[in-house]
């Protein structure tokens, strides 16, 4: 069955399947997403992707492989990169080129970006400087309160979010004016039922997908010398395609506000959803993990972190911050591959 599996054919096979399941899942989680109407719809496909990584962080962290204690740090680190950078940067570029000025909500998207930053020093950064175990590691009672906190904050923002600040993460009238599906009849129940059925089925795939295709990952990753980091880039890349799919056609039709609320929510849940999960079963099958990143991703986060605070700044984005945060981007992209 091994010696199938790594047929190139096979592979191709499995490649394909898996972006038929991405796209079948957006287009389930945007039926969703109508009928509930924002920032809840957003909030599907977000916890949806965000599934799809634990799922395979944990699969990954149970098989042993060599390696496997960093895929946890590798892929959420990868997932925060790719999202403040790659996915923001090319929706506000592509928004820019056809809108030439796009606006959304300062108050939603910087309550977004403190949580993100909260979230991103406790569990990346501070195992760097935490001096009860040697190396970037956490004990397991400090693994554990950055699981709890991870959670709780992130439950803290669902809150502010969807019930008491709601309004924070609407779109605006003008995008309102520019959205097509808002004259649209909303779904029926039924429509909705059996596309929250297909959504999971869809993602059911995609995971199963996914993981048959990690060793051909990370054999791809060997066999050109590149740094182990790569295959966690690599994870990200494939459970991130169908929030960013989504976000860039929201940028296309003039919907920043939806856009932020994919991407940054994504890169959130990411954080604080996933660490709680995998320090649970780090701590219960008693195995290793390693969550600090070292100096280089350090200066690359906390810049990302910089350009996104001064690109939501104002309320408007133009084509040269989505320039600016795709070249940060390729940045981190180079030097995963040449550290």
């Amino acid at each position: 069955m091994s010696n199938l599996l790594s047929q190139p054919w096979v592979i191709g096979l499995m490649a394909t399947l898996l972006i038929g399941g991405v796209l079948s899942a957006v287009h389930h989680a945007e039926v969703i997403a109508h009928k509930t109407g924002e920032p809840l719809g957003t909030l599907v496909l977000a916890i949806s992707v965000t599934i799809i990584e634990v799922s395979l962080i944990i699969a990954m962290m149970l098989s042993g492989h060599e390696g496997s204690q960093f895929i946890a740090r590798d892929a959420v680190f990868a997932a925060v990169m790719i999202v403040a950078n790659g996915v923001v940067g090319l929706c506000i570029f592509v928004g820019g080129l056809k809108h030439r000025e796009m606006s959304f909500r300062i108050e939603g998207t910087n309550s977004t970006l403190a949580i993100l930053a909260a979230l991103a020093t406790f569990t990346l950064v501070m195992p760097v400087v935490t001096t009860s175990t040697p190396g970037p590691d956490f004990t397991k009672s400090q693994l554990a309160f950055a699981g709890v906190t991870s959670f709780i904050l992130y439950g803290a923002f669902l809150f502010f979010q969807n019930v008491s600040h709601r309004d924070y993460f609407l779109p605006l009238d003008s995008e309102k004016r520019c959205d097509c599906d808002e004259h649209a009849e909303k779904p029926s129940n039924t429509k909705t039922a059996i596309s929250s059925l297909l959504l999971l089925l869809s993602l059911i795939a995609v995971v199963a997908l996914a993981k048959a295709l990690s060793p051909a990952i990370e054999a791809g990753v060997q066999a050109v010398g590149a740094p182990k980091e790569v295959v966690g880039i690599a994870i990200a890349l494939l459970v991130l395609l169908p929030e960013s799919f989504a976000a860039v056609r929201a940028a296309v039709a003039n919907r920043l506000q939806s856009s932020l609320n994919l991407a940054l929510g994504s890169a959130v849940a990411s954080i604080g959803l996933t660490i709680p999960a995998v320090a649970c079963i780090a701590i219960f099958f008693d195995l290793p993990i390693s969550l600090g990143i070292n100096n280089l991703s350090i200066v690359l986060l906390y810049l990302s972190l910089f350009i996104s605070v001064l690109t939501m700044a104002i309320g408007k984005t133009t084509m040269l911050q989505g320039v600016i945060h795709l070249i940060i981007f390729f940045e981190y992209l180079f030097l995963s591959l040449v550290p």
